[in-house]
């Protein structure tokens, strides 16, 4: 699996503009570290990294969901360790989660969904001992973690009888997706994103009696309207994924009801999306601090 995951990186290296930032752009920097690091769960990839700012009282919390094509080998939540250490210098508390792809056991369907829902859910667990504040949490997710970071915010909309559905999910007042992939269907109609279809299989599981529609509780048009703001943000130059992806959704998601703005960033890929110095990240962090003040 690791030689699949350069093969993939080595592709969206070369398919990028040069002038644009490739991955190694961005890994290969000095990797700021979290201030701790708490599991959920027995897996290994089952644990969440904390992000605590040096200041006294509650700490304004965002969680945070990477990508990687909901594989990880791809990616784990590393990837986003330059980004939420820079929220962390703006006076954020950043709680990074991780979860099962669906290249490990007991990843894809359900454990992928089952792992992001509780992963979140365990904000509650640490709240206190850490100051965090829980009245108004924004998730930002890149990529596939876009897509999980607005399912996050649609999870009180799942079918009453989804093994995914709980009793209270943790609540998320405004998610800023990044490049994200949230219409799972579209996504699958679509060989030229940069994840491929067949993943979507892996990610949704096949059907059977008591889940015959794959979508109904994975997809996040079919949670829609989900009640909370939506940012998307995404790169004009982004070779991974197709900007109709965000147009396409944000179109559903406005027929809805729901409140969706999409950000074009010109001059943009992929990895700019989460890299600290761009204007992509400029404008997810304008987009951040105007979340917490509505």
């Amino acid at each position: 699996m690791r030689a699949v995951a350069l093969l993939l990186l080595m592709l969206f290296t070369a398919m990028a503009d040069p002038k644009l930032l490739t991955w190694p752009d961005l890994t290969g920097r000095p990797r700021p570290v979290p201030d701790a690091t708490i599991s959920y769960g027995g897996s290994p990839e089952q644990k969440v990294d904390l992000w605590l700012p040096n200041a006294p009282g509650r700490h304004r919390t965002v969680l945070m969901v990477h990508g990687g094509c909901w594989q990880t080998e791809i990616a784990d939540r590393s990837l986003m360790n330059w980004i939420a250490d820079d929220l962390r210098g703006r006076g954020y508390a950043v709680w990074n989660i991780d979860y099962r792809g669906v290249d490990r056991a007991g990843g894809g369907y359900p454990g992928t969904f089952a792992d992001a829902g509780a992963a979140t859910d365990a904000l509650r667990g640490v709240a206190a001992r850490y100051q965090l504040d829980l009245n108004r949490v924004v998730a930002v997710g890149h990529s596939a973690g876009g897509h999980l970071a607005l399912w996050l915010a649609g999870r009180a909309s799942l079918p009453q009888a989804s093994v995914l559905r709980t009793a209270h999910p943790l609540p998320i007042a405004h998610v800023i997706s990044l490049g994200g992939l949230p219409d799972l269907e579209a996504t699958a109609a679509s060989p030229d994103n940069g994840c491929g279809t067949d993943v979507i299989a892996r990610l949704t599981g096949a059907a059977y009696p008591d889940h015959a529609d794959v979508f109904a509780d994975t997809s996040v048009p079919r949670l829609l309207p989900l009640g909370v703001a939506q940012d998307l943000v995404n790169g004009e130059d982004d070779r991974i994924i197709p900007m109709r992806l965000g147009t396409g959704y944000a179109a559903k998601a406005r027929a809805s009801g729901d409140r969706v703005t999409l950000h074009r960033i010109p001059a943009t890929g992929h990895v700019e999306l989460i890299a600290p110095e761009s204007a992509a990240w400029a404008r997810a962090v304008q987009l951040i601090d105007a979340a917490f003040v509505q």
